[in-house]
């Protein structure tokens, strides 16, 4: 359970540290005295996106801290065991929002990502918000709650998992069907594609070096012509190369070391140059004279690079993606000559999924009989005690046996209900107000929530639009949910909070610029006081104090 909520520097909270208790807890106050920003905190702690609004007027950040007792959350504590980060009996969550928006999550002191957060949350606290019959008017949210009670996670998991194999294979076996019909056509011309890149030798083939060869053969005679000048320069022009200037050079040099030992070491190099010119003019020879035109060989890369750009532009590539080309041919080729084999594979591969599918929906659906029956006569009687004595609760399964799968089975939940007798149930939505649409809600909640392992439940305001006896009863049912576990509860009704344990009470101060929330545990006169403000408002007279006292059972 919840032992501990802090909070720091939170919207209207400069400092808060409340210790939170087993049983049922309320929590009153005026109108805007910033209940609400409690369950903002508890949110954020517990994964709820951030924003920097959150953060105090001149605050760096704000801060929220929860304790947690995981004596009666063997779930949580197991979890903590398989991630990791258990640390005893406790648990301590702390989240930090930053004034940029930017948060950090910690979970007993090592940081954790928000997806671990609620994780974690979620076997710890459920919060049911006062919109909550809004969102049972969603058929899927219908669905989901008859599910949770049936327990049926494990036959979810299940069966969704065959519904994606099937769907897969599914699709798959319409797509080869689909396209096999065109087979032939497309058959003939892969083949004709194929033999026209088979004539371009890809064991072998590499287009780069077939360019390089073209593009020297086709500048071969300028290529010896310019080869022979720049070789004549260099070594052969017995007047004035290169290399006689250097030896001119390199001589007199010489001569003019014995008067300068300095010039040694250019004459060494100069030497060394005139190695490197020789030896660079007998290559220079050696493969101008190693040259041969070859007009034939000219022709042949001629024919052959234009057939490749031809293919090349055909398929819209470049010409070394030519053999890429060839082996997806080849692969998809394989796959039309064996689409037959594939196509009786998937159909037998299909059909197997298709019945495995139908049994786990059977067995699904007939679960959901089972405890829909079960889940609607408990929600019945509860909505009769909390003021709709003629009320009959209906949870309607329609299994559609012939529609192809579906995610979450074939089944149409609905939630039926006859206000009054004679008249046949119609869906929510079409019967229901607004006040037996809360009334109804809570009593779906309250019931499922018998079933549930999660230690801390949070009430925000889920009593609204029902007041008198009907709030008693409400009360009643909130305070017997905190017999196994602990119940916070945010209420407007005295009738709910006279049936606490704990009684807190949230107020606003104005003592400094800024205002500020803070959170207190009434004593016994206190919460006379309280509870007679909820009945009586701002004048409180002998008669509101006494029926206050009555409500509490206080003598």
């Amino acid at each position: 359970m919840l032992l501990n909520l802090n909070i720091i520097d939170l919207a209207v909270v400069k400092s808060l540290n409340l210790d939170l208790d087993k049983g049922m807890s309320v929590l009153t106050g005026e109108t805007g005295a910033g209940k609400s920003i409690l369950l903002t905190a508890l949110g954020l702690a517990l994964g709820d996106r951030a924003d920097s609004g959150y953060v105090r007027p001149n605050a760096k950040r704000a801060e929220i801290n929860l304790d947690f007792d995981l004596a009666d959350a063997p779930l949580a504590k197991q979890w903590l065991v398989d991630n990791d980060l258990d640390d005893d009996q406790q648990c301590v969550i702390r989240r930090i929002v930053n004034q940029d928006g930017g948060s950090k999550a910690y979970i007993n002191n090592r940081p954790a990502t928000l997806q671990s957060l609620k994780q974690l949350s979620s076997l710890l606290v459920e919060i049911h918000g006062q919109h909550a019959h809004l969102t049972l008017l969603d058929p899927e949210q219908q669905r989901r709650l008859l599910d949770h009670f049936a327990n049926n996670k494990k036959l979810l998991d299940d069966l969704n998992k065959t519904y994606q194999s099937w769907k897969k294979s599914n699709n798959e076996l319409i797509h080869l069907i689909k396209t096999s019909s065109d087979q032939v056509e497309r058959e003939e011309l892969l083949r004709y594609q194929l033999e026209e890149l088979q004539q371009l030798e890809l064991d072998d083939y590499n287009y780069q070096a077939l360019s390089e060869e073209h593009n020297k053969l086709a500048n071969l005679g300028q290529i010896l012509t310019e080869g022979q000048q720049q070789l004549d320069i260099l070594y052969e022009n017995e007047q004035q190369s290169v290399n006689q200037m250097l030896g001119h050079c390199l001589t007199s040099l010489t001569d003019l070391a014995q008067f300068s030992p300095d010039l040694s070491e250019i004459s060494e190099m100069l030497s060394e140059a005139q190695i490197q010119i020789e030896e660079a003019s007998h290559q220079l020879r050696r493969f101008l004279e190693s040259q041969e035109a070859d007009p034939q060989r000219l022709s042949f890369l001629d024919s052959q690079i234009s057939i490749i750009q031809d293919i090349s532009r055909k398929h819209q590539i470049a010409p070394e993606q030519l053999p890429q080309i060839a082996t997806n041919l080849v692969q998809e080729l394989d796959a039309i000559t064996h689409s037959s084999e594939r196509i009786d594979e998937l159909t037998q591969n299909t059909q197997q999924l298709f019945n495995k599918y139908q049994g786990l929906n059977q067995k699904l659906s007939e679960n959901r009989i089972k405890n829909g029956q079960k889940l609607q006569t408990r929600i019945s009687k509860m909505i009769k005690e909390l003021g709709m004595p003629q009320g009959d609760f209906l949870i309607q399964i329609e299994n559609n046996k012939d529609e192809s799968p579906k995610l979450n089975g074939n089944d149409k939940v609905g939630f039926l209900v006859s206000a009054n007798p004679g008249l046949p149930a119609k869906p929510l939505a079409k019967v229901a107000s607004g006040g037996e649409l809360s009334r109804i809600s809570l009593a779906i909640q309250v019931t499922t929530s018998t079933d549930k392992t999660t230690p801390t439940m949070i009430f925000d305001e889920v009593d609204s639009g029902i007041g008198g006896g009907i709030a008693e009863i409400v009360g009643q049912k909130l305070r017997s949910l905190s017999e196994n576990r602990q119940v916070l509860c945010v209420t407007h009704l005295p009738q709910v909070a006279s049936q606490a344990h704990h009684h807190l009470y949230v107020k606003k101060t104005n003592q400094t610029e800024i205002t500020s929330s803070t959170v207190e545990l009434l004593q016994t006169n206190e919460r006379i006081e309280e509870v007679a403000r909820m009945l009586g408002g701002v004048n409180m007279t002998k008669n509101t104090l006494a029926h206050a006292k009555e409500m509490l059972n206080i003598s």
